[in-house]
């Protein structure tokens, strides 16, 4: 038979047992580092894919300024030439064909893209003057973030000494919501979240006199 002290002695380590388990949970560090990575990780995670998504807009944007300096100076030489009846003569599709192979290594048309624009847009003109060429884009209307409107853009590139503009519009879509608010410079008609980054690149030059 146990003596009473015993009995008292055990029912009170009975007693201060969960007191002490709270106070070593307490103390634990163990498992921290994995709390406060699940808590750090999705806003990290979310800047560096920010940080990616805009190094590729911007690699983009240069792609696509790259094309239009290279298809601009082969209208320039006459090595692309429209409605004159030479072999080098190109349709607009023939023309955003050969573009679109231009920034293929990062931007992909599609069959229907290069017969029907929703993303890609080229607009090529001939005028009298350098002054007469146009400075700004066009938008459906004066707001600063108005969609692109593309009613006035066309195919037709002149002959020999001609002056002439291309440029080409792209809506680059932004996908990580962190940076759409700062990146994306359009806004769809009709209201919506905004999603794309246009980008554009322009090209003025007179054409050599080719024979």
């Amino acid at each position: 038979m146990q003596p009473k002290d015993a009995d008292t002695s055990q029912d009170t380590k009975r007693r201060a047992w969960p007191r002490r388990l709270v106070r070593r949970f307490c103390r634990s560090d163990d498992g921290a580092t994995a709390i406060e990575f699940a808590l750090l990780a999705l806003p990290y995670f979310m800047i560096v894919f920010a940080i990616i998504e805009t190094f590729i807009a911007f690699t983009a944007e240069q792609l696509v300024s790259n094309a239009v300096d290279e298809m601009s100076r082969r209208l320039r030489t006459g090595q692309i030439t429209f409605n004159m009846s030479r072999t080098t003569d190109m349709t607009k599709v023939q023309f955003r064909s050969a573009f679109c192979d231009e920034i293929a290594i990062l931007i992909h048309c599609s069959p229907a893209e290069k017969t029907t624009p929703t993303k890609l847009y080229i607009d090529i003109r001939s005028f009298s003057t350098f002054a007469n060429i146009p400075k700004t884009i066009p938008r459906v209307s004066s707001a600063t973030f108005a969609d692109l409107d593309t009613s006035s853009f066309q195919f037709s590139p002149g002959g020999p000494s001609s002056i002439n503009m291309v440029r080409a519009y792209y809506r680059w879509q932004i996908m990580t919501d962190i940076v759409r608010p700062f990146i994306t410079t359009i806004r769809p008609t009709g209201g919506g979240m905004p999603t794309d980054f246009l980008i554009v690149a322009t090209s003025a030059f007179q054409n050599e006199a080719y024979p």
